[in-house]
């Protein structure tokens, strides 16, 4: 973190309006000309409940969030189940400052609502403000806010606060705030933003902590992972999409089933996810690009659709959203635990696609191209991600979305063609042929003439009547198996790769991470390579088939190597290691798994303290797995 920028909190409860309040700021900064990023931490509660976003704001790119933050604006949590200090859950009406004030930076700035907040609920508050020299604020805006009608504008009345200590222009909010609010609350808010900022500036201002300056090059979208998953689906010619709601999956269904019927789409919420997973592939057999989706346990019922869309050979895709577990876990925390769920779930030898994204732009591109490759492949494709990426906002260039639709379904045969290809003498079409290129056999769709043939989730011959033929089973495995091999063969082809490196070619040591870890590991090796190590990156996406050159070459390149994820297993060291076939002795992990993503200092930390200096990690923040051997 740098001294030039911006990390401000806004924290109160699940309902007082926190989600919709820093996505609003955050859009305002972005059209200042800041880059912003930001982080989200809420409960699996739909009111009350200690909850915050984090915006990190600067001149310069960012990708990940900073260490700590400087600005805080707690409002409190007005929807607390038991506002007391022997409650079970502790005060959760005073959480949004106690909860906060551990990673505030020194010389921070605290914003108070003091109408539901009160500092008496933090022992040795004045000692820590004097210790760390915050800056606080004292405000009544519940009052304000209810003078004006609305207590929930109070977030608004904060917002003016913020303008005004940290020198922000208000006419970004005020735009923001007249293209999104109806004329009949737009006046009052409008009232209570000028009301609340003149307040503040007769404030004596004790604080350095202010906004910096920026300017674009180009036109900037703010967009989150959830977004670019939803839209490069539409782009790539997605009508259908069949989902059950599930955190945090549920925001690209939400996106997607407000945008399918503009479309001519259909977005169909089912009673269960194995019914949401069974309709996609219909509608996909029927002609139609569709996906579904899912999270943790529910994506462990889609097993079964999954292995069928394998054995039938029918295109789909399908959505993976991450979050804590086993089980119910921590329904709206990241991390990282689904990997070889993914990979391996469903019935005998998976063949499948999976790409993991690290970051808004590649959720769209990657997206996209799992739709190529499933339709063109007649494979399952899967873009799985976490809460972190789903949720964080980022500023990305609006000529990112530049290209153009491909509706194309792939290897899908005209009835000109059918007539030409194989069939058998029962005048059925050999939809699964044994030898055939790149191992895919083009499919003919319901009501095309001569196209009929038998779909069925046993072994089959050609023409897709059921076989127990050992010969026939052998031909239809391989064949099946072929295709992943050629996908890697056009992966490794394409222009851009999906793993992305960071850092000195020439450095002497690694770091190897996967998912949304990309944008903090990155951001710590800078800090590495300024402290005077020899450090790089590389962010791998392609999770099967796996990408075994590029990850050998960048192992081979250094002399140890550092594996960065979210869960407590090592399951992407683990796959490394088992699509290399050794390296043991050079991978070491760093893990973390408390429900919280990784912060760049924790890297920094980690790898010092590890692998340079040979010691152990204090704390219980994060866990550090040695080598095999060492």
């Amino acid at each position: 973190m740098t001294d030039d920028e911006l990390i401000w909190r806004i924290a109160g409860g699940s309902g007082d309006g926190i989600a919709s309040t820093s996505q609003n700021f955050a859009k305002a900064l972005m059209r200042s000309g800041l880059h912003v990023f930001t982080h989200r931490h809420y409960p699996s509660r739909i009111r009350g409940g200690h909850t915050y976003t984090e915006i990190r704001a600067s001149a310069d790119p960012v990708e990940s969030r900073g260490d700590g933050y400087n600005f805080l604006l707690t409002l409190g949590d007005s929807f607390a189940r038991n506002p007391s200090e022997g409650a079970y859950y502790g005060d959760e009406e005073q959480k949004p400052l106690y909860e906060n004030l551990d990673e505030l930076r020194e010389g921070g700035v605290i914003v108070i609502d003091s109408g539901l907040v009160d500092t008496d609920s933090v022992e040795d508050f004045d000692e820590r403000v004097e210790e760390n020299n915050w800056h606080v604020y004292e405000f009544d805006l519940r009052s304000l806010a209810r003078e004006h009608g609305r207590e929930v504008m109070r977030n608004t009345a904060g917002v003016g606060v913020t303008c005004a200590l940290a020198g922000i222009d208000r006419d970004w909010i005020i735009e923001l705030m007249t293209e999104a609010m109806p004329e009949k609350i737009l006046e009052p808010n409008l009232e209570i933003l000028d009301e609340a900022y003149e307040m503040a500036m007769e404030r004596e201002h004790t604080h350095d902590v202010s906004v910096p300056e920026g300017e674009h090059d180009e036109e900037q979208v703010l967009l989150s992972g959830s977004d670019a998953i939803a839209y490069g689906s539409i782009d790539e010619g997605c009508r259908f999409i069949s989902g059950y709601p599930m955190t945090p999956w549920t925001e690209v269904f939400t996106i997607m089933s407000q945008n399918l019927p503009e479309l001519g789409g259909i977005s169909e919420q089912v009673e269960d996810e194995i019914a949401a997973a069974a309709l996609a592939l219909g509608a996909s057999h029927a002609g139609v690009k569709a996906m579904s989706g899912s999270s943790g346990g529910g994506f462990a019922l889609m097993s079964e659709p999954l292995g069928l869309a394998e054995m039938t050979e029918t295109p789909v895709v399908f959505v993976e959203a991450m979050r804590a577990g086993p089980s119910t876990g921590l329904p709206t925390k990241p991390e990282q635990g689904d990997l070889e769920h993914v990979l391996y779930t469903s019935q005998g030898d998976s063949n499948r696609v999976v790409f993991a994204p690290s970051t808004v732009s590649e959720a769209y591109t990657q997206t996209r191209q799992a739709f190529k490759l499933a339709y063109e492949y007649q494979i399952p494709a899967i873009v799985i991600y976490d809460q972190k990426l789903g949720g964080e906002l980022v500023n990305v260039p609006a000529s990112h979305f530049d290209e153009a639709p491909n509706p194309d379904l792939g290897s899908v045969l005209t009835e000109e063609e059918i007539a030409e290809a194989p069939h058998d003498p029962s005048g059925k079409y050999n939809r699964f042929q044994h030898n055939v290129e790149k191992g895919i056999s083009p499919r003919s769709l319901p009501g095309q003439k001569g196209g009929r043939f038998l779909a069925t989730g046993n072994e089959h011959m050609p023409a897709g009547h059921i076989s127990e033929d050992p010969e026939n089973r052998v031909f239809q495995m391989d064949r099946r198996m072929e295709r992943v091999e050629n996908i890697r063969k056009d992966l490794d082809a394409m222009d851009s790769s999906h793993q992305t490196p960071h850092g000195p070619s020439e450095a002497e040591y690694g770091i190897l991470t996967w998912g949304s870890n990309q944008g903090t590991v990155f951001e710590a090796v800078d800090r590495l390579n300024d402290d005077g190590y020899s450090v790089k990156a590389l962010s791998v996406s392609d999770m099967m088939p796996y990408p075994v050159e590029e990850v050998e070459a960048f192992i081979e390149s250094v002399d140890e190597v550092l594996v960065v994820e979210m869960n407590a297993s090592a399951q992407f060291r683990g796959l490394t290691q088992k699509e290399l076939g050794r390296y043991g002795e050079k991978l070491a992990s760093l893990l973390k798994y408390n429900g919280n993503p990784f912060e760049p200092a924790e890297i920094v930390d980690g790898f010092v303290t590890t692998i340079v200096e040979n010691d152990t990690l204090p704390g219980t923040e994060t866990k550090f797995v040695p080598a095999a051997g060492d």
